[in-house]
């Protein structure tokens, strides 16, 4: 927890902008509320379901306030509950539009609660919903584009781009796992003779949908719906375990549908499976008015635990799943806790809790390819650089933080931007101007922006083993204008090629280019590194100041770029995975 103090120094430090003048984004919308006992479970803590209402209200006006006309909830990606909330305590929700695309945008969400009488404050949670512009007649929605202004506004804007390719590809990845036959295999139902079949836990309620569900267009609020579909989902997870089960999580999910004053809701929800000390509860909104037939508005799939009385998840009952329909929820909330625990694990972290090196495989590549532009985007946003030499308008900077050390190479090349990202991505072909790279070896095509590589450098040391390197390589062009072309390099390990006799296998923690263009011929190029220990022995010297090979390094790279500047050879593409 952090003071308040604390907390006003961080909110005015984004409020202000590069030159010192003070900035509020102008989407932003916030939201306090003091929880009352009607906002309370029995427990005394903020019904999630209230929650989810609240943040839903204050991200729908914020995404109205960019888009001048009404707008409505389309998904929202997962949720991790922190922390409770008490009665008494204060509710700060805080919504802002991070990036607009066609008729669509992103509308970053921090949750945070604040006891007032001890001047404390604490993060609840963060999420990020997309909301697309609906105008009352029929033309067609055009969405102005977001200008970020603060160092903050910029890094979540260029992100926010990243986090879209994920959304859209979240089905194909779930169906590629379920389809994946070793995940098949690990499948098997554990020992059932003391499991608690789930249909002992299945729930079925009915609410009718009255003026006060709705927004100011007619349509349920999306954050009632998830109300209603909370409230089911914890009567489930009760019946299972007879205790009253804390919400941890709710998976990304999709609104597939509108709602309207008149709809009956039908909830239904059901445990799906459950993991040692956590269950996870799915649950399906549908609608109908009279005989009409069932519209299926949304299906959740919400992670829950029930705490002991030092606040420690107890273990659970095994369950046992009906034929059929029931085996199907068994395995996809398998597939979904995986897929849960990569995008945690390797999203949430900070970059320096990330391992080195993390296992690639088919399920979690659309999350390690999301870190790897992440890292370097962030990594391309610090704006605590120092430069320390600059030779033949070469300039090379540095910063150290947390015991680590970065560093950037950058100059100006009169090449198109488009042109250079083309040559630059191919690391194939890299070992043409970079003394540094001996070979590189293609040995996945992830998919058309995504490949993994195997490149081999000379001896750091005198008669030393030569190093090899398994690399993801992410390369990605501009969304809009005045966006960069990013190509992100991060170490990864292949089952199919260990560290071998002879080779020094080194690991890279974050590097990459970015490419800005600044004319029609003209491109500011940057190379950044977070050394590791194989990778500083290559700069060190440079960083001392005892030699200016960076600069020898980015003049070959501008003479390579010039040389292919008319035509360049196909883009060597490893094998498909």
């Amino acid at each position: 927890m952090a003071s308040l103090e604390s907390r006003l120094k961080e909110d005015l430090h984004d409020l202000h902008l590069e030159d010192g003048a003070q900035h509020r984004n102008p989407s932003e919308v916030k939201m306090s509320q003091i929880v009352l006992p009607c906002h309370a479970n029995h427990c005394g803590e903020l019904s999630v379901g209230q929650l989810l209402k609240w943040m839903d209200c204050t991200a729908c006006l914020s995404a109205e306030r960019h888009a001048g006309c009404p707008c409505v909830t389309a998904s929202v990606d997962d949720i991790y509950f922190e922390h409770t909330i008490g009665v008494g305590q204060v509710v700060n929700i805080k919504a802002k539009v991070n990036r607009a695309f066609n008729s669509s945008m992103e509308v970053g969400i921090e949750v945070s609660c604040e006891d007032l009488y001890r001047g404390r404050h604490w993060r609840v949670c963060q999420a990020f919903a997309t909301f697309v512009a609906r105008r009352t007649d029929a033309n067609k929605v055009q969405l102005k584009q977001v200008v970020p202004c603060t160092h903050q506004e910029q890094l979540e804007h260029s992100l926010a781009a990243e986090r879209r390719r994920m959304r859209l590809v979240h089905h194909d990845t779930m169906q590629d796992l379920l389809n994946n036959k070793t995940f098949q295999r690990s499948c098997k139902n554990r020992d059932e003779d003391a499991a608690v079949p789930t249909e002992r836990t299945r729930v079925e309620s009915v609410e009718l949908v009255l003026p006060p569900h709705a927004n100011h267009q007619v349509n349920t609020f999306g954050g009632q719906i998830m109300a209603w579909m909370e409230n089911v989902a914890t009567i489930a997870a009760s019946r299972l375990c007879n205790a009253h089960p804390t919400l941890r999580a709710i998976d990304m999910f999709h609104f597939r549908g509108p709602s309207q004053v008149g709809d009956r809701l039908i909830l239904k929800a059901i445990v799906n499976n459950t993991f040692k000390n956590s269950m996870e509860v799915g649950v399906c909104a549908e609608a109908y008015i009279g005989e009409e037939p069932l519209r299926h508005i949304n299906s959740a799939f919400m992670t829950f635990e029930v705490l002991d009385d030092k606040g420690r998840p107890r273990p659970l009952p095994l369950i046992k799943p009906e034929p059929k329909e029931g085996q199907r929820r068994y395995q996809e909330a398998l597939a979904r806790k995986k897929i849960r625990l990569d995008r945690k694990y390797i999203i949430s972290c900070k970059q320096t809790e990330v391992p080195l090196s993390v296992p690639w495989d088919p399920s979690n590549q659309v999350y390690l390819s999301y870190n790897n532009v992440w890292a370097l985007k962030m990594l391309a946003a610090k704006n605590n650089w120092d430069l320390i030499s600059k030779k033949n308008r070469v300039s090379l900077y540095t910063v150290e933080e947390s015991q680590s050390l970065c560093f950037k190479v950058e100059a100006e090349m009169e090449i198109p931007a488009q042109r250079a990202f083309t040559l630059l991505s191919d690391l194939s072909r890299r070992q043409e101007w970079d003394e540094h790279y001996t070979r590189c070896e293609p040995l996945v095509k992830v998919d058309e922006d995504d490949f993994i590589y195997r490149v081999i450098t000379p001896s750091v040391s005198q008669g030393g083993k030569v190093q090899d390197f398994i690399l993801l390589a992410s390369r990605r062009p501009p969304c809009d204008s005045g966006d960069p072309y990013v190509i992100a390099l991060r170490s990864v390990t292949l089952p199919t090629h260990p560290p071998t006799e002879g080779f020094n296998r080194g690991e890279v923690v974050c590097a990459g280019f970015t490419i800005y263009e600044l004319s029609q011929g003209v491109s500011k190029i940057s190379y950044y590194n977070q050394a590791s220990p194989e990778v500083l022995p290559y700069i060190s010297t440079d960083i001392a100041g005892l030699s200016s090979s960076f600069s020898s390094t980015f003049h070959s790279c501008s003479q390579y770029l010039m040389d292919n500047i008319i035509s360049t050879p196909e883009f060597t593409s490893p094998t498909s995975s």
